[in-house]
């Protein structure tokens, strides 16, 4: 396991600022690259004052920011073709409309989502989601889980066994948390949706 960690700083570390920002953009393509194996040991470079914290925190959510703009622009110039073959054109009218209403809050908690971060920019795409919303949406969900990790290997380093530890029960309480924003969203939603 240490030789593993010491590849992954030794990497990260040659390869700088450029190197998180396109791992990163891998990660939140739907390449299957995990952002933990990138953020964690930049987050411990920082420690050591071999980098800059707000450096790999602005460089992992740029990187994460392109990523998903590519999976967007894939969905958006290649996806509907192929979507319309699947599904009816009253489907995707109706995605359309479900993005146009829901679209931000479905991008951001997305983001914070394991297994779904790297796939909700496709749906976006689809729906044509207004760009800014979407960039503004993915790059606060991104910089929430990129201080996650960071932090993590900032304190506490090459400790592996603490990180996998407290990386499982923080990701569980990141799921809470957009548990909690989601159920506050719908009921926001329907006491207007009463009062109109």
């Amino acid at each position: 396991m240490q030789s593993i960690v010491d590849f992954l700083l030794n990497t990260i570390g040659g390869m700088g600022y450029f190197g998180i920002f396109s791992l990163m953009f891998l990660e939140s393509s739907f390449f299957p690259f995990p952002s933990e194996v990138v953020m964690i040991p930049a987050g411990y470079l920082a420690y050591k004052g071999e980098m800059n914290m707000v450096l790999v925190l602005l460089f992992g959510v740029l990187g994460s920011l392109a990523g998903a703009w590519f999976n967007y622009w894939l969905a958006l110039r290649f996806g509907r073709g192929l979507v319309l073959k699947i599904v009816s054109k009253e489907k995707l009218n109706s995605l359309e409309k479900f993005f146009e209403n829901h679209g931000h809050i479905s991008t951001f908690t997305g983001r914070l989502i394991p297994g779904l971060r790297q796939y909700i920019s496709f749906p976006a795409g689809l729906a044509k989601m207004d760009g800014f919303k979407f960039s503004i949406y993915t790059a606060l969900g991104a910089f929430i889980w990129m201080v996650v990790l960071s932090f993590l290997g900032y304190f506490l380093g090459e400790n592996q066994a603490l990180i996998h530890k407290y990386l499982k029960e923080i990701t569980l309480f990141v799921l809470f948390i957009v548990g909690i924003i989601i159920f506050i969203y719908i009921k926001r939603r329907r006491v207007v949706r009463d009062f109109t």
